[in-house]
């Protein structure tokens, strides 16, 4: 399985930052009100990643200390784990691009929108930011490490332990 490109994810950001933002302006040109994400989508969030790196440990663990371990990582485990990383990120990263296109436009505003209105939606792309960054650490610990055959100095020769 490939690794998750950070190119990508931009990618994605930006394509939802613009669907959010077009969203407010259709809404508010409809004199409708406009979008504003609550408080507790940005905490959940940043709890999902939160756990996403704690479900990533064990197998870190095994992938470090190698085939010395009485009890080996299952390997369905290993698997979940990088698909849940591989999911957060590109979740996080639709969150955080839709929350920033709301952001943007409340700001491009001639009024100047009260702290009320905007903070929560500045929430939501900080836990969408910390989902994304702590996907992608997660995703990177489920790398295994290079055998002893294999060249060492290159960390680029690991692979992840569900290939």
């Amino acid at each position: 399985m490939k690794q998750t490109r950070v190119s990508t994810l931009l990618s994605i950001a930006v394509v939802t930052a613009v669907a959010g933002f077009a969203l407010d302006a259709i809404l508010a040109s409809r004199q409708a009100p406009t979008l504003m994400l609550a408080v507790p989508l940005g905490i959940t969030l940043a709890f999902i990643g939160i756990a996403v790196v704690l479900m990533a440990r064990p197998v870190r663990r095994h992938a470090r200390d190698g085939a010395g371990r009485a009890r080996p990582v299952d390997p369905l485990y290993a698997i979940r784990v990088v698909v849940l990383a591989k999911a957060s990120s590109i979740c996080g990263a639709l969150f955080g691009g839709f929350a920033i296109g709301l952001v943007v436009y409340l700001l491009t505003r001639s009024v100047v929108p009260s702290l009320g209105s905007t903070l929560p939606n500045v929430i939501a792309v900080g836990g969408a930011l910390v989902l994304t960054v702590c996907a992608l650490v997660a995703e990177r610990m489920c790398i295994a490490p290079p055998g002893d055959d294999d060249d060492r100095d290159d960390p680029r020769n690991g692979t992840t332990t569900v290939d």
